[in-house]
């Protein structure tokens, strides 16, 4: 099991990069001519959120790759948490996660973006998952931490999923004050009718 959980983090987290950011990224760029890639290097909550998502995401392949050298006693582990049932779950949570954040890209379309854009109007989505969370990829990559802290349960998954959770939170309430802007009552009535996470 220990062999499974290792190639399975390992292919797991390459193919949910993959297909949630790059691929996504890639297709509304060739179809808008847009970069959807918003973060920059100021010293706004917008980019400061977006830097730290980097180094929160890149602590996930850190994390694989000391649990490949078996180097999760040097990590404080959660042993209790060491046992094949929670494990599968993990694996369960994870593929649940991938298929989630899938459908909610698709349904965002071209309207894809990593962070605010400012520059170019997107559509206003609200149908499919949109119907049900306000914010459904966020919700997809949070429940993929909390599949990799039973995957790799150990103190940097807590890391991991306590950052993650908390850089959504205001990514989020960033991102609702600029629809709130731009939509204006149509945001409104959508934000009433529709949770912020499900």
């Amino acid at each position: 099991m220990e062999t499974t959980i290792k190639i399975f983090s390992s292919i797991f987290f390459i193919g949910y990069m993959l297909a949630a950011f790059v691929w996504p990224s890639y297709r509304t760029w060739k179809q808008t001519g847009i970069n959807p890639l918003t973060f920059g290097i100021t010293d706004s909550a917008h980019d400061f959120v977006g830097k730290w998502f980097k180094i929160t995401i890149a602590l996930i392949p850190v994390n694989i790759v000391l649990q490949w050298f078996d180097l999760q006693q040097h990590i404080l582990p959660l042993t209790y948490f060491e046992i094949p049932i929670l494990q599968f779950f993990g694996i369960i949570l994870c593929l649940i996660s991938w298929i989630w954040t899938m459908i909610a890209q698709w349904q965002m379309g071209n309207s894809w973006r990593i962070g605010i854009d400012e520059r170019n109007k997107s559509q206003f989505v609200t149908k499919g998952l949109f119907g049900i969370s306000r914010n459904p990829i966020f919700f997809g990559m949070l429940l993929t931490l909390v599949g990799y802290l039973f995957l790799i349960p150990n103190a940097l998954s807590v890391l991991t999923l306590v950052c993650g959770y908390l850089l959504m939170q205001v990514q989020i309430r960033l991102e609702e004050e600029f629809l709130s802007k731009q939509f204006g009552e149509s945001y409104f009535q959508y934000k009433n009718k529709v949770r912020r996470w499900i």
